[in-house]
């Protein structure tokens, strides 16, 4: 059975090969290692071969392992990548360095909020729902440049980048052409796009970070 460090380093190959094609600067796509469902001991390992960006989609989840792995390698950096509901917005604070999906008023004002009375300096994307999908979270393409400006000019927030998640029987490519001319509008230079199944195609369509899991740790 392969290993999830002989994976990471595989991955790690495959995002190089792809911006080599891509004709981009090597080292401009980050890699973050989507660890959710997995334990600390699955995830120490990947991080002494080198990994230090990591993506969780449940705050609950994260909190019950994380602690411990920042506090022995300081240097980690911890993505909140799955929705996140108002009243999870303290503990997200306190425990994340960057959140991925940031989609309506009420958490960009509740995270303004926290982000003042914990005295924390936090990133943030605004996940886009490309795909008008009514059961996945992001808002809207057509209101999304104007959503990234309120985020910045009435929250105060630090909007870094977009963030989608394609439908899944469709050709991502559009999604992320999509996504790259949205954030060419709204002035935002990261754009978070592609899993393991559609990561390489991601980078061609200009992505700086990749969200990597189940081709790092095996299927959950």
């Amino acid at each position: 059975m392969t290993s999830a460090v002989e994976q990471l380093h595989a991955v790690k190959a495959k995002i190089a090969n792809a911006e080599r094609e891509a004709k981009r600067e090597p080292g401009t796509v980050t890699l973050v290692a989507v660890s959710k469902t997995f334990d600390a001991e699955d995830i120490r390992p990947v991080i002494e071969a080198g990994q230090r960006v990591f993506g969780e989609n449940r705050v609950q989840e994260a909190q019950g392992k994380w602690p411990a792995l920042t506090e022995a390698f300081p240097d980690l950096e911890l993505h909140l990548i799955g929705p996140l509901q108002s009243n999870k917005a303290k503990e997200a604070v306190s425990l994340f360095d960057v959140i991925e999906t940031v989609d309506r008023e009420k958490i960009a004002a509740e995270l303004a909020r926290e982000i003042a009375r914990q005295g924390r300096t936090l990133k943030f994307y605004v996940q886009v729902n490309t795909g008008s999908e009514p059961q996945k979270a992001g808002i809207e393409p057509s209101e999304a440049i104007a959503f990234v400006k309120r985020c910045r000019d009435v929250h105060g927030l630090t909007i870094e980048g977009l963030m989608c998640i394609p439908p899944a029987e469709e050709n991502p490519g559009p999604h992320f052409a999509l996504l790259e001319k949205l954030a060419r509008e709204a002035g935002v230079a990261k754009l978070s796009m592609g899993m393991s199944g559609d990561y390489e195609t991601a980078v061609a369509f200009g992505a700086t970070s990749v969200r990597v899991g189940s081709a790092i740790f095996g299927n959950r």
